[in-house]
């Protein structure tokens, strides 16, 4: 079915566990992509849902770290939670931002114009909270699409995320944000000093955990301290950079409590 003039998106089939599965093809990117949706058994009123977005670390279909929905289900956090869970993907690595000159890297405008547009369509309400949830990579991408868009998301959990990053230069970066200039569009660091007032007041961030970007993710903490952000921190335990190594539950419980 058509659900808007910009993408296609095709229902295959609901699988064992419950998650409804999709096939999308849109401009933004270059190859089809998968959507999955986990609803819970009380996908709540048409007055107000709350979605998940949990947002990968990889591309395409691929789980080396481990799959974000898997763990959602397992943990049953979508029924303790009432959270409808929504994992999408994405054609190349997932760092959330629009390529300056490859069409087919739009994956800032692809989650903007495609994801939330169709899940808004599936999942029909009044109004939507829509939280994100992310480690590495999509713990980048959960803080920097809500910095950029405080109005579209509510709150945001990074978990062991290379936030302090000032150059394009490692994890496939450059691939992605293409330039120094594109990159600091979506520079976490400038983002939290720009975008700071839509924070001080009410707790919208979570920031946890670390294996591999401890020092980073204690100077983002130290960094939002300073800029009067209020979020919940963590600095550990030490846990494996992957999904299933334990940090899903509480990095899901802050984001309940703030979207209360």
């Amino acid at each position: 079915m058509a659900l808007g003039a910009e993408f296609t998106i095709t229902e295959n089939a609901t699988d064992a566990d419950g998650v409804r599965h999709f096939t999308i093809n849109s401009p933004y990117q270059s190859q089809p992509t998968t959507l999955r949706i986990l609803a819970p058994a009380d996908a709540g009123s048409a007055e107000q849902r709350r979605l998940l977005f949990v947002l990968p670390v990889e591309a395409k279909e691929e789980h080396h770290y481990g799959d974000g929905l898997t763990e959602i289900r397992k943990l049953d956090l979508h029924n303790k939670h009432k959270l409808v869970a929504v994992a999408p993907s994405f054609a190349q690595l997932p760092w959330y931002a629009d390529h300056p000159g490859d069409a087919g890297i739009r994956q800032e405008s692809y989650m903007l114009k495609v994801v939330l547009p169709a899940v808004d369509q599936l999942y029909p309400a009044r109004t939507a909270r829509r939280l994100l949830l992310g480690f590495s990579k999509s713990g980048w991408g959960a803080f920097g699409l809500i910095l950029r868009h405080p109005e579209l998301f509510d709150a945001a959990s990074a978990w062991d995320a290379p936030l302090m990053k000032a150059k394009p230069d490692q994890f496939g970066m450059g691939d992605i944000f293409g330039t120094q200039e594109n990159f600091e569009a979506y520079q976490i660091t400038r983002l939290l000093k720009e975008q700071s007032k839509p924070f001080q007041k009410t707790k919208r961030l979570a920031l946890s955990g670390y294996e591999n970007f401890r020092p980073q993710v204690q100077q983002a903490h130290a960094l939002m301290e300073s800029l009067g952000i209020l979020h919940d921190y963590a600095d550990g335990p030490l846990r494996k950079h992957m999904w299933g190594s334990g940090w899903v539950e509480e990095s899901v419980k802050y984001l309940d409590a703030m979207a209360r």
